[in-house]
């Protein structure tokens, strides 16, 4: 049984959780560790499950606790050497493992496979967990859909999966032009329409559920986000991963089945962090 979570999902902070009965990782820690640490609380997660972290790239929306939560909990923290020299100073972990792209990454039972990705930044990368013949996938900050990325959604049960903004609300919106080309280029994020056409092209028969995420603020909204997926909405479930409270939590056995947990106390934890 797999339990799976976004903890976080947004320009200001992501981190998403994966564990089983014995263990657990997280991707990303671009919020505080108090502020992942409670909303684990809140849904139910036993913090002291947690093995390791993985983060994505240097951006401190993806890596603002790392330091902290590794010297807190006392977990390794994985990334690139790239990452880690493009990274602030005050965000690095005191002793980073690093890896390459070539290589999977054992941590107790999961077995973490990083995924080169196309993303204005120094390395970045997303992963597949793989536990006991499932497939979680960690998909967000992506620019265009590579190969990569496209063969490894294919082979997923469960994903995180970037639905960053609207075109319509881009073009039309407050940013200035530059931050709206760099938003749509092939290394900013994938739109609705792109992450509408990478599921129904490139998933299996296997997936089972989707949790729509890294939300733009400004450019983007629950309601048009599920409106573009909803053709696809018979073939797995589609929810969304918010900004401001973790999300349900997920169970998934390697049978066809998957339970969702309603979560308790749901709270508005509005961040005050700059937005992109």
């Amino acid at each position: 049984m797999l339990e799976i979570c976004a903890i976080a999902s947004g320009s200001n902070g992501n981190c998403y959780y994966i564990g089983n009965e014995n263990s657990a990782i997280l991707i990303d820690a671009g919020i505080s560790t108090k502020q992942i640490l409670n909303r684990m609380k809140e849904r139910g997660l036993d913090s002291g499950k947690l093995r390791a972290l993985f983060i994505t790239h240097e951006h401190s929306d993806h890596m603002r606790g790392a330091r902290v939560m590794g010297k807190r909990l006392q977990i390794p923290v994985y990334m690139t050497a790239k990452t880690y020299d493009g990274s602030y100073k005050n965000l690095r972990p005191d002793y980073p493992r690093f890896f390459t792209f070539n290589e999977t990454i054992a941590v107790d039972d999961f077995i973490v496979h990083p995924v080169p990705k196309l993303h204005d930044a120094a390395d970045p990368c997303s992963f597949r967990i793989s536990y006991n013949n499932l497939n979680i996938g960690v998909f967000t900050d992506i620019g265009e859909a590579c190969d990569n990325v496209k063969t490894h959604i294919g082979k997923c049960n469960a994903l995180f999966l970037e639905s960053n903004y609207d075109e319509g609300m881009l073009w039309a919106g407050r940013y200035p032009q530059f931050l709206k080309e760099r938003v749509a280029s092939k290394v900013g994020h994938l739109s609705n329409d792109q992450t509408f056409e990478l599921l129904k092209k490139h998933t299996n028969g296997n997936l089972r559920c989707v949790f729509l995420s890294h939300i733009s603020k400004d450019n983007n909204t629950h309601e048009k986000a599920l409106k573009t997926m909803h053709p696809l909405s018979d073939r797995f479930e589609i929810n969304i991963a918010s900004r401001f409270e973790a999300s349900a939590v997920y169970q998934l056995s390697s049978d066809s089945g998957h339970k969702k947990q309603i979560p308790n106390n749901p709270q508005n934890l509005k961040l005050q962090f700059p937005e992109f």
